[in-house]
């Protein structure tokens, strides 16, 4: 049995006022990129999101969810997946979520894997619970468009559920396990770090992609393709 593990950094970063989000600028000429909410929760889609951005980045902690648990969490209030599309295909997304940092940094945990739901009588996050590109789609500019458009959404979140306070704070994890810019694409659009630790984590192999299936350009430090 293999019990080697690898000591990793989790940043915990945050922005408290809508104004504090520096936007990326759109894309240059080539892709058409549009933005679209998946309205109708899909187990399926959700998972085939998961799977075909987090496969090269170690996103293994939702592998094992069976369909039951994927439908319960998709149907949480306030849950939204935003998907970036050029020319009609998924390139990459974003998955909100009304709820605070997992108790480890003072919040609760609500078992679908550290967010809980926000408590309407105290100021209510939002997370960034995933984010980030399908290989072929980084390095192109589009990551800093999602991410902005992400953020934006976050903030306006209760205006689409008037069962939810108002955004008073947007958050997310980033890790050392993330791409080598993650960090500072996340500070460049506004985010500040709250919390940090580290721990040793077992070595897994990453699930994916299959071979071949690489970027089709390096990335750079103006494009936040990496994970959340």
């Amino acid at each position: 049995m293999d019990n080697r593990t690898t000591p990793v950094t989790t940043w915990s970063l945050h922005m408290t006022a809508p104004d504090a989000l520096v936007p990326a600028g759109a894309p240059g000429p080539g892709p058409d990129v549009r933005f679209v909410r998946s309205e109708v929760p899909s187990p399926e889609f959700s998972r085939f999101l998961y799977t075909a951005v987090g496969g090269d980045h170690t996103w293994t902690d939702r592998l094992d969810w069976p369909y039951a648990r994927w439908r319960a969490y998709l149907d949480r209030p306030g849950v939204e997946t935003w998907v970036a599309y050029d020319r009609g295909t998924p390139a990459g997304y974003a998955e909100l979520a009304p709820g605070d940092p997992g108790p480890e940094f003072g919040g609760a945990d609500d078992g679908f894997g550290g967010a809980g739901h926000e408590d309407t009588g105290r100021a209510a996050s939002v997370e960034i619970v995933y984010f980030g590109l399908l290989p072929a789609f980084r390095g192109r500019r589009i990551g800093g468009h999602l991410l902005t458009h992400g953020v934006r959404r976050a903030w306006d979140l209760a205006e689409r559920w008037p069962e939810l306070p108002p955004t008073r704070r947007v958050w997310l994890h980033t890790c050392s396990r993330d791409g080598e810019h993650a960090m500072a694409n996340y500070e460049r659009r506004g985010f500040t770090v709250f919390a940090t630790k580290t721990e040793d984590e077992p070595d897994v192999p990453t699930p994916g992609p299959w071979p071949g299936a690489h970027p089709a350009a390096t990335d750079s430090p103006d494009s936040p393709d990496s994970p959340a």
